[in-house]
């Protein structure tokens, strides 16, 4: 038996209704629990510390295929180095960060589950292999399934059960998390050499639109019951003016109903930041985030991730094809392009995101800007859409950016004039408070993946907890943001599953979290027909068998199975 006591910190839970209250924290065999007696117990003196809940991270890429030709592509970035001295093991990256380094890392800042959000089906062996190497994080992937040719065809025969059987094969056939759309349609045009400009834009050779494809998704996850809502990469991704898409996308969303009882919404708007973008040409290119952020608000069911821009070096990746084609064209670096069978295909393009360019410093303030205008931290959880907007490890900088006004204003006194412009940053004094930044970093994240054991404090949660060196009594968050950076970059401890794996900057142990996947069942005669139309659809198109398809469980690094019975609904 295992047992930590975590005493008098100043503890913030939103989901239990704790905010800043001074409380002890105990945990037992890994799950936090009401109390115990007796003195058989480790003890961490959190007093005049902050503790909050493990960080959960819902949009990073960390691993797979796209990860692996990013770090070959970007050689250079080896001299970030992370040496075996400070961290169990060696590794190294800025952007593209190797795979124990990755643990490493987000254990340091008290980050605890991190979701790679780009899985391709037929490389998921490979992505579970990563994750398999990545240290003290729980972790998960998302099948990418906006552009696979079975999806298509099932959507236009309208057979949605037919649809449902196919994604629960295929969520278990790659020990899958949740549903991904990318550009939804358009990486499938590529293939051929086109895109899609809207949803109502019929893809090559599969007369189904990207509106089509997004709402029969969004029916089918539905219809499962999976525990996150689809996780939509929208149509034209980086383009001037595409915050117009962004709302039809939303609006094409309405009248479905959330078929899980642990969450609320039913579409999730991925790095939003790169999708609220008005302006009819570069040169007028200016913010659309009051609108998405307004839009977003008037509903109920729907959610977004921030994508928040940081300045400087980094490298995109996505399966956004026709996109990194044109950022390659803009920029001039090199350029990865790859197609996955009939899957989807991506792109990776090494990017500098600069303070003087009057693209990005727009680019910088829409992320900002969809979190202030919005203002609702149930509705909206931080990420970097890492490494595409930048490194995760910049997530203290965005906290401080957004906890205070002054820390905004002091960043944008260098930046290119159009910030004023075409933003309207500079006239926004919303500062986020410590409740604010624990649900959009933990309870918030958790609920919104469906995870009821994590983002909070409360009996029966995983004993994943971070300590920071903060005292919100003794220190203006709004006007101390150097400290707020400081404490965040470096927790006082990480405390995974009940166990000390951080502490001060240092890595105490190499231990190894879960991985995730959801076993969705739907009636056995409905997965048998489909099974067939599977097979066929092997034996004529791909280049593997359907045997050696699958990912068997013994990829995976202490799996944890979601079962979901489906089987009543149809």
């Amino acid at each position: 038996m295992s047992r930590l006591v975590i005493e008098n910190g100043i503890v913030y839970d939103p989901k239990n209704g704790v905010d800043g209250e001074e409380k002890d924290i105990f945990i037992e065999d890994g799950k936090v629990v009401e109390s115990f007696s007796g003195n058989d117990a480790d003890t961490i003196d959190a007093s005049g510390k902050v503790v909050m809940p493990g960080g959960v991270d819902v949009h990073s890429h960390i691993a797979g295929s796209k990860v692996n030709a990013g770090r070959k592509m970007r050689p250079e970035e080896g001299t970030t180095y992370y040496s075996k001295k400070d961290y169990p093991r060696s590794g190294a990256g800025r952007s593209v960060i190797s795979t124990f380094s990755t643990g490493y890392l987000y254990g340091k800042m008290g980050w605890t589950t991190v979701i790679d959000p780009a899985m391709p089906p037929l490389e998921a062996r490979h992505t579970h292999e990563e994750l398999a190497d990545i240290p003290i994080i729980d972790k998960a992937a998302y099948p990418l399934v906006g552009n696979n040719w079975m999806v298509m065809e099932f959507l236009r025969k309208g057979d949605t059960k037919g649809l449902a059987a196919f994604i629960a094969w295929l969520l278990r056939s790659t020990k899958g998390y949740a549903l991904k759309l990318v550009n939804p349609g358009g990486t499938e045009s590529w293939g051929w050499g086109k895109n899609v400009g809207g949803l109502d834009d019929p893809v090559a050779y599969f007369d189904v639109t990207p509106g089509e494809i997004i709402r029969g998704l969004e029916e089918v996850n539905e219809l499962l019951g999976l525990p996150h809502s689809i996780h939509v990469h929208g149509n034209n991704l980086g383009m001037p003016g595409n915050y117009k898409t962004a709302l039809d996308t939303i609006d094409i969303t309405k009248g479905v109903k959330p078929g899980s009882n642990v969450r609320d919404n039913i579409i999730h708007l991925t790095h939003a930041q790169f999708n609220s973008y008005a302006g009819k040409s570069w040169r007028e290119f200016q913010s659309g985030a009051k609108d998405v952020a307004e839009k977003v608000g008037e509903r109920d069911d729907v959610v977004m991730d921030m994508g928040q821009v940081i300045f400087g070096n980094t490298t995109t990746m996505t399966a956004d094809g026709p996109f990194q084609f044109n950022l390659q064209k803009l920029n001039h670096l090199k350029w990865i392009n790859s197609d996955v069978e009939l899957e989807t295909g991506s792109g990776i393009v090494p990017f500098i995101y600069r303070k003087n360019h009057p693209v990005n410093v727009v680019q910088w303030a829409v992320g900002l800007e969809l979190a202030l205008h919005l203002n609702d931290p149930e509705k909206l959880v931080l990420t970097t859409d890492h490494p595409n907007g930048g490194p995760f490890t910049y997530y203290p900088e965005v906290i401080s950016w957004l906890t205070s006004e002054e820390a905004r204003k002091e960043e944008m006194e260098d930046m290119h004039k159009n910030i004023e412009r075409a933003t309207t940053l500079p006239t926004l004094d919303t500062e986020f408070d410590l409740v604010d930044i624990t649900k959009i970093t933990r309870s918030t994240s958790a609920k919104i993946l469906g995870l009821e054991d994590r983002g909070h404090l409360g009996p029966g949660a995983v004993g994943d907890v971070a300590v920071y060196d903060l005292n919100p009594e003794k220190v203006d968050i709004s006007k101390d943001y150097e400290k707020v950076r400081e404490a965040f970059r470096t927790a006082s401890y990480c405390v995974k599953d009940g166990e000390i794996v951080a502490k001060d900057g240092k890595i105490k142990k190499d231990k190894y979290g879960k991985t995730l996947w959801v076993d969705a069942k739907v009636p056995e005669d409905l997965e048998k027909e489909v099974g067939k139309e599977i097979e066929k659809k092997f034996k004529r198109y791909y280049t593997v068998n359907i045997n050696n398809y699958p990912t068997q469980e013994h990829y995976l690094k202490n799996p944890e199975t979601i079962s979901i019975d489906a089987t009543g609904e149809f």
